[in-house]
């Protein structure tokens, strides 16, 4: 962060002096990700500036990197000719995504400049619904033909490697445009000349259907540890490919998405940094209303049992320690267990075996702080017996069925496809704050007859 706000300002002076061919050649050493770092920190009118010293190439990846806001300032301040160098030298998912996040207004300024072919691959990307595999994959692979010598195939990938996303993998189709193997450049490199595609490709190919969820394609990537993936249609059409880089996309942006939702927000694609307040507000007010009505169950359950805390005040005075005690048992439970769902390691047949681990483990907590509690309500509060155990029994039955709620709700949610995210630490707490009272009363009732 700190070479980043010095650079900044290096350039920024540079500007201001005009020494454009100096910050030309530290541009020009930079990789475009760190480069559109810089340009974030920078003023709009400055970034323009520098902007246009860079090369076609890494001015294309850079804008590819850069906050759909900064994109727009850029488009706004382009003329045509600029414009259209950029858009079409970008990889279409790229310009799709640009497309995507941009005003309606901005979209045909965009479409305009675009190339024939470019705004064709943008159109189809587009078709597609969010999230889905369709959305993130390109249509920008090298495909080769089973009846290809090694020769053909390479003096093909020659000529038309570079404008493809990658060349690491070479997908072979047949005459209908359908997935019939993959060979690898480094299989193309090590065979014989006149050997044929068909001889050499592996006919065994993972791939993904086009509608398939974006997380699912994450999980894949993942448990085989994949570069590249193709995306095939319903008729085993190849029509794109997912690289890993956009699959760290979808990773962060779902993580991100979990995250949000287990802190009682609505989720939100812009950067924090970029959020307004009264966006931030939008995302936060709704579950916070939710949680707040249902929490007054809470005061209602106080309100009905006024005459036993009238009895004996003191209970009240652990009442705070017993609702959190309760609710914090419960997000420990609710956040292995979804962790344990999105990651795919659990699903809602593994319920009752989730049940019978979470119970021994809530028995061994509540028994201990039980332990715990009772020793220092004798020895440093100084309590009766009697008051002791209905606080220590409450304790260890609260942690208890807060474990088994925190840990019965999100899968329960998953069996009726909700996000489990949904059922965290602040809804989970609230519905056990609820059930401790619940239990205390109850327990007082019977130990001390009120």
């Amino acid at each position: 962060m700190k070479e980043t706000l010095l650079l900044n300002s290096t350039l920024t002076t540079l500007v201001e002096n005009k020494k454009y061919n100096s910050i030309k050649d530290i541009l020009l050493t930079m990789n475009p990700v760190d480069i559109a770092e810089i340009f974030g920190a920078v003023p709009e009118q400055t970034l323009s500036i520098l902007f246009r010293l860079l090369p076609q190439d890494q001015a294309a990846e850079t804008f590819a990197e850069m906050d759909s806001d900064q994109q727009q300032a850029l488009i706004e301040a382009f003329s045509d000719k600029e414009l259209k160098e950029v858009v079409n030298e970008l990889c279409a998912d790229d310009a799709a995504d640009l497309v995507d996040d941009m005003p309606a207004n901005v979209v045909k300024r965009i479409l305009r400049q675009a190339d024939p072919e470019m705004r064709r691959m943008i159109n189809e990307l587009l078709k597609y619904p969010e999230d889905t595999a369709g959305s993130i994959m390109t249509p920008e692979f090298v495909r080769l033909r089973p009846d290809m010598t090694v020769d053909q195939a390479i003096r093909s990938i020659r000529r038309t490697g570079l404008e493809k996303e990658t060349i690491n993998e070479c997908y072979i189709t047949d005459a209908k445009s359908c997935l019939t193997g993959t060979v690898s450049i480094r299989t193309l490199i090590v065979s014989g000349a006149d050997e044929m595609i068909r001889d050499i490709m592996d006919e065994n190919v993972l791939y993904v259907d086009v509608k398939e969820d974006q997380e699912q394609v994450a999980l894949m990537f993942d448990k085989y540890n994949l570069m590249v993936l193709p995306v095939v249609d319903t008729e085993m059409h190849l029509v794109g490919i997912i690289t890993v880089d956009d699959v760290l996309d979808v990773l962060k942006k779902e993580t991100t998405e979990d995250m949000e939702i287990m802190a009682a927000m609505m989720p939100s694609d812009r950067p924090y940094i970029k959020t307004s307040v009264v966006e931030l507000w939008k995302n936060r007010i709704p579950w916070l209303l939710i949680l707040m009505v249902s929490a007054t169950v809470t005061g209602f359950i106080i309100t009905s049992f006024e005459d036993a805390l009238a009895a004996y005040v003191v209970l009240t005075a652990y009442i705070p320690m017993l609702m959190d005690t309760g609710g914090n048992s419960g997000s420990q439970a609710s956040v292995t267990v979804i962790r344990a769902l999105s990651l795919h390691e659990l699903e809602f047949k593994d319920m009752f075996r989730v049940i019978w681990k979470e119970a021994r483990v809530a028995l061994l907590c509540g028994i201990t702080l039980a332990a715990v509690n009772f020793a220092k309500l004798m020895v440093f509060d100084r309590l009766g017996a009697t008051v002791a155990l209905v606080i220590c029994c409450t304790l260890m039955v609260t942690v208890f069925v807060a474990k088994l709620t925190g840990c019965m709700l999100p899968m329960l949610a998953k069996r009726l496809n909700f996000d489990p995210a949904v059922m965290a630490s602040p809804f989970i707490t609230t519905i056990v704050d609820a059930l401790s009272l619940l239990i205390y009363f109850r327990f007082a009732t019977i130990f001390l007859g009120i």
